[in-house]
C-alpha cells in the first residue's frame, strides 16, 4: 500500500476514534438526533396526509397548545410535581428504615416482607378509592398512594445491598470489635449505595406513575388535581392537542427526574466506586 494511502487510512481512523469518543462524552446527543427525526416525520406524516388535530395533532399544534394554554396546565404541572416529590421522600425514607430494620434480623425480614410484596402486586387502582375515602385531606391521600407504588424497589434494592458486603470486611470490623451501628453506617451503608441510588431511580419514575394513577382515580371523583384530571377532562372535551400536551408535560418530568437521580448516582459514585471508575 502507497505511503499516501496509508496515512489517509490512519487520519480517517483517527478522525472516526475522535467523533466516536465525542459521541461517548455527550451521551444526550445521540437520544435528541433520534428524537428530531421521529418529529420531523410525525410532523410530515400528519401535515401530508392531512389527519385532523382531534386524531392526532402534529408535534407543532403540541407546542402551540403548550404556549397558549400554559397557565392551565403549568398550574396542574405543579400539583403532579409535588405529589411525586412528596411520595418519593416519604418511600425513600421509608423504604431505608424498612431495609434497615429487615438487614437487623432475619427473623424481620421473613415475617414482614411477603407483606412488601403483597404491596408491590396489588394494583394501585383498586386500593386508592379507598385511600381518598379514608384520608381526609385531597393531597396527602394521593401522596399515600404515590408512595405504596414507589416503596418496593427501595426496600428491595436497599435491602439487598446492606447484605452485599464483604465476608472479609464483615470479619474485619468484628474483630476490631465495631458496634452494630458502627457495622451498619461505615460498612453496610458504603456498600449498599450502588443499590440505593439505584432503587431511587427506579423508584423516582414508579412515584410520577402513582401520582398520575392516584390523579386519575380521583378525577373520576369530580376532584381537580394535577396533570391527569387535565388529560381526562381533555379527553371529555376531544381537546386532542391539551392531552397531548398534558401528555408531553407529564413525559418531560419523568425524563427529567430520572436525569437528575441518574446526575446524583453519578457524582455520589465518582471517583471510588467501580461502576463509575470503569465508565
Amino acid at each position: 500500500m502507497p505511503h499516501d494511502a496509508i496515512t489517509a487510512h490512519a487520519s480517517r481512523s483517527a478522525h472516526a476514534s475522535t467523533l466516536g469518543a465525542r459521541l461517548i462524552r455527550l451521551p444526550w446527543l445521540l437520544p435528541l438526533c433520534v428524537a428530531a427525526l421521529l418529529l420531523g416525520g410525525w410532523q410530515t406524516w400528519v401535515t401530508v396526509a392531512d389527519i385532523p388535530p382531534y386524531l392526532l395533532p402534529s408535534p407543532w399544534r403540541i407546542a402551540q397548545t403548550l404556549t397558549s394554554d400554559w397557565g392551565l396546565l403549568s398550574a396542574a404541572w405543579w400539583v403532579t410535581v409535588k405529589i411525586t416529590l412528596w411520595a418519593f421522600v416519604c418511600a425513600a425514607l421509608l423504604g431505608m428504615a424498612v431495609a434497615f430494620a429487615f438487614v437487623q434480623s432475619r427473623w424481620i425480614e421473613a415475617a414482614f416482607f411477603p407483606y412488601a410484596v403483597l404491596l408491590q402486586v396489588t394494583p394501585i387502582v383498586a386500593i386508592a378509592p379507598l385511600i381518598i375515602i379514608w384520608v381526609k385531606d385531597p393531597t396527602w391521600s394521593l401522596v399515600l398512594c404515590a408512595t405504596l407504588v414507589a416503596l418496593f424497589p427501595i426496600i428491595a434494592n436497599t435491602t439487598q445491598g446492606l447484605r452485599s458486603v464483604s465476608p472479609g470486611l464483615a470479619a474485619y470490623f468484628a474483630l476490631q470489635g465495631a458496634s452494630r451501628w458502627q457495622m451498619l453506617w461505615r460498612l453496610r451503608l458504603p456498600s449498599a449505595l450502588p443499590y440505593v441510588l439505584t432503587g431511587w431511580r427506579i423508584s423516582g419514575g414508579l412515584a410520577l406513575i402513582g401520582a398520575v394513577v392516584a390523579e386519575f382515580v380521583a378525577g373520576t371523583g369530580g376532584t381537580a388535581t394535577g396533570l391527569a384530571y387535565q388529560i381526562l377532562q381533555s379527553g371529555y372535551q376531544l381537546d386532542i392537542p391539551r392531552m397531548f400536551a398534558a401528555l408531553t408535560l407529564v413525559t418531560l418530568t419523568g425524563v427529567a427526574q430520572f436525569a437528575l437521580l441518574s446526575a446524583l448516582s453519578r457524582r455520589v459514585l465518582a471517583g471510588w466506586h467501580d461502576s463509575e471508575v470503569l465508565g
